[in-house]
């Protein structure tokens, strides 16, 4: 039985539809838009279809942009000898964030995951190589996620960058700040150790 009209239910449904929102979040974000004045709700609306229609991958490295170079990879600042391979456009953001990083960045767009059926050819790994057998590169940090998936997606990397002349890198893992010992796994601790540096 339906509690709410059609095209407030295909609302809900819509917002369903996105990662990590379940039925009760769909239904309070739903009723959240009918409740925005008409201006705001339209403004909303056309600001989705905007970002859908000029969002575009950057031909360099990936990375979403309003067409065009990306401000990164457009800035004479960036060191463009050193290249951070990362999975997606968020994590770039995440490492911006730092501003510790003045060098360039990949985005693969994933990772290889056969569960999934995603395979090298379903992510930017081509333009990767392109870029690096150019010979400005140096280094290629790995800054794929610690799991199975990101584990496998650097070491493929890896390997297909080996003939060139280039230093492949992995980003280092261990304790996190304001962590304790006693609740790190197994493998974070071993990755801590090797990872261990002078002070």
């Amino acid at each position: 039985m339906e509690f709410f009209p059609a095209p407030l239910e295909t609302l809900v449904e819509q917002f369903a539809r996105l990662p990590g929102i379940g039925r009760k979040s769909a239904q309070r974000l739903a009723f959240y838009v009918l409740g925005l004045p008409e201006e705001d709700a339209r403004a909303f609306a056309d600001a989705i279809v905007d970002a859908k229609k000029s969002v575009t991958c950057c031909p360099v490295c990936q990375n979403f942009t309003a067409g065009g170079l990306c401000p990164i990879c457009a800035s004479p600042k960036r060191d463009g000898s050193v290249i951070c391979v990362v999975a997606d456009p968020r994590d770039v953001a995440a490492i911006e964030r730092s501003r510790e990083f003045d060098g360039r960045y990949h985005v693969l767009h994933g990772v290889i995951s056969p569960m999934n059926h995603v395979g090298p050819d379903d992510l930017s790994i081509r333009q990767l190589v392109e870029r690096v057998s150019s010979g400005e590169v140096k280094e290629v940090i790995m800054a794929t996620n610690p799991d199975t998936e990101g584990e496998a997606t650097a070491m493929y990397i890896a390997r297909l960058l080996k003939p060139f002349d280039v230093r492949v890198t992995r980003l280092a893992y261990g304790i996190p700040v304001g962590g304790h010992l006693e609740f790190a796994d197994d493998a974070t601790l071993m990755r801590a150790l090797e990872g261990r540096r002078e002070i």
